[in-house]
């Protein structure tokens, strides 16, 4: 893509020259129309005109510009040459514009692709990046880089290729117009120059330091905004509406605070020079004038029409000023959105990593550690982890709160990686197998049931790409989930909302395990599935876990000690540590921590 934008760039800027010429051209045409108005004789006044021009290539071009008019438009009449020149000035104006208009629709499709390629880019790395990012860094300030700072640097793409280009282009083509009537005005219309550009530097400087907070501010917004949104049954259970309100309109004051002061310090700009164009345009009127009516060195329409090009150069003067202030704010943007792109994942693939093409044999923890800052003398969520869990085996994870057993069970998918030891799936090292290739083959179900906006047959076929409808069916039936479905409004085609929050949590909790079920894989992860779902449901969702574990390798994270009875292995971790191991009959029979457990859950 950055390559056809590169290509398709060719043409705004072949148009650009094209319309930088004929702005030039309709305003040259200024001279032989107010001749053509004004002078009794006009074919002598435009010969003086043609003959009087200096030397060098402005004054050739000139008399081969006004040679072309009195070969083709002034033969004839006084009336028909006035008809001739209105018709040539309507087609130069006409040309300009067409070319305007391509040249703005070619830079438009070069931007907005641009802009697009980079929101894909930054979406496409936020999928690499392991979950221990995530875990730190705001949702609406990765939401506010994505949408807001990517949308600002569109405004410095569109100075950089538009502005830098087109500008300059109209700001030489006029100036050469001026110069050929008269250098000594056009050097004095000069002056203004260097002071604008000091401006301009100062102004730009404080605009990037300024940008920088101002998208900071909107990042806080959102995340404000994204906060509220998702947990609004809290607020409103708590009455915390207004708390909420004062939040926000604290953020949003901030933000327009920021806001104001680079509006402040950016239209500073335009102003200034504006000033200092108008106190020069008064002398030039001043000097010319004296040259027209006192020195007769120059004519009328020669000096209208070089007043005429230098107030033409001031619109493209005062954009070019506005140029390096958007270019600074869309700087500052592009530096918090390549922050995103410059980290690197903390979950990589070893080049010539091994394709997993299925699990035959065990699952090997060896002496694992593991720290959630990455630091081997950190503070460890788990131990000194030895464990191996057989095919077809089901082991049970049980401790209490913050004992690690989420954690233990989120370095078998690689969501992140041991900080020592290692993790062997039939003899092979986890950080030598492909990374989809391992996921591929486990299945996982938690607590907090991730669904997504679509329709419920989308959710259960969750990537798989034309999954046949019976399959979804099948898996729907065996998770206990078809009956309700059919209850819906349009079935297996209803829309089941943001994280699923029209269905139940037992629905949802069913949905996710059909779709479990539908993966097919031989390494299941059941973290806490059936916590906070009421007697029936967990009835329901326990039946459709039971049979989702068939012929499975099933790791089972349970609070409630009476779902996991059956489990061919418990173990028990406290601290980050395996401290007791074993089946249910054998460790109730120990005074340990798994019978103080099961005793507190039973009131025994």
């Amino acid at each position: 893509m950055l390559d056809l934008i590169g290509s398709i760039l060719l043409y705004p800027f072949f148009f650009t020259v094209l319309f930088s010429i004929f702005s030039g051209v309709s305003i040259y045409l200024a001279i032989p129309l107010l001749e053509t108005l004004f002078s009794q004789d006009y074919i002598s006044a435009l010969e003086k005109i043609g003959g009087s021009s200096q030397g060098g290539f402005l004054g050739t071009m000139k008399k081969e510009f006004f040679g072309f008019l009195f070969r083709y438009v002034f033969s004839g009449t006084h009336s028909e040459a006035l008809v001739k020149i209105c018709l040539i000035i309507v087609l130069a104006f006409f040309l300009k514009n067409v070319f305007g208009y391509f040249q703005s629709y070619f830079m438009a499709y070069a931007e907005q692709g641009l802009v697009k390629d980079i929101r894909n880019a930054v979406y496409r790395h936020l999928h690499t990046l392991s979950l221990g990012y995530f875990t730190n860094e705001r949702t609406g300030n990765l939401i506010s880089r994505i949408t807001n700072d990517v949308a600002v640097i569109n405004t410095g793409i569109s100075a950089t290729f538009l502005n830098l280009v087109r500008e300059p282009l109209l700001i030489i083509v006029f100036l050469g117009i001026a110069f050929s009537l008269s250098w000594r005005l056009t050097l004095l219309s000069l002056v203004v120059l260097p002071f604008a550009l000091y401006f301009i530097g100062k102004l730009g400087l404080r605009i990037h330091k300024e940008s920088w907070t101002t998208q900071e501010r909107m990042a806080d917004m959102t995340s404000v905004l994204q906060e509220t949104i998702t947990g609004i049954k809290v607020v409103k259970a708590f009455g915390m509406e207004e708390f909420e309100n004062k939040k926000f309109q604290k953020e949003t004051w901030r933000y327009f605070k920021s806001l104001l002061k680079i509006v402040r310090i950016r239209n500073l700009a335009s102003p200034i020079t504006e000033f200092l164009s108008v106190i020069v345009g008064v002398v030039i009127i001043w000097y010319g004038g004296m040259q027209v009516l006192e020195l007769g060195t120059m004519r009328a329409s020669e000096f209208l029409t070089f007043l005429i090009a230098i107030f033409q150069i001031m619109p493209p003067v005062k954009e070019l000023t506005s140029v390096n202030n958007r270019i600074q704010e869309s700087t500052a943007a592009a530096k918090r959105v390549f922050e995103v792109l410059d980290i690197e994942p903390e979950i990589k693939e070893v080049e010539n990593a091994i394709e997993l093409k299925e699990f035959k044999d065990k699952i090997v923890f060896e002496d694992v550690w593991f720290s959630y800052n990455g630091q081997s003398d950190g503070d460890f969520v788990l131990k000194n982890i030895n464990l191996v869990v057989k095919r077809g085996e089901i082991l049970a994870i049980v401790g209490p709160s913050g004992a690690g057993k989420s954690t233990l069970v989120d370095l078998i998918p690689r969501f992140y990686d041991p900080t020592r030891g290692r993790i062997l799936i039939d003899g092979i090292d986890l950080k030598l197998l492909k990374i989809k290739s391992l996921r591929d083959k486990i299945g996982i179900v938690t607590q907090e049931t991730i669904l997504f906006n679509d329709t419920v047959k989308n959710n259960i076929a969750y990537g798989l790409d034309d999954c046949p409808m019976e399959k979804i069916i099948e898996a729907a039936i065996a998770a206990n989930a078809h009956e309700f479905i059919m209850q819906l409004p349009q079935g297996y085609d209803t829309l089941i909302g943001e994280r699923g929050t029209k269905l139940s949590g037992g629905q949802r909790q069913r949905i996710s395990i059909a779709r479990a079920l539908l993966k097919n894989p031989p390494i299941l992860i059941l973290d806490e599935a059936t916590s906070n779902l009421d007697t029936e449901s967990e009835i329901l969702v326990q039946e459709a876990i039971e049979r989702l574990m068939k012929n499975r390798t099933v790791f089972v994270i349970a609070h409630r000690l009476s779902t996991i009875r059956n489990a061919d292995r418990i173990i028990v971790l406290e601290n980050g540590r395996i401290v007791q191991e074993g089946r249910h009959d054998e460790l109730i029979k120990q005074d340990g921590l798994y019978r103080k457990l099961y005793e507190m859950q039973f009131n025994l």
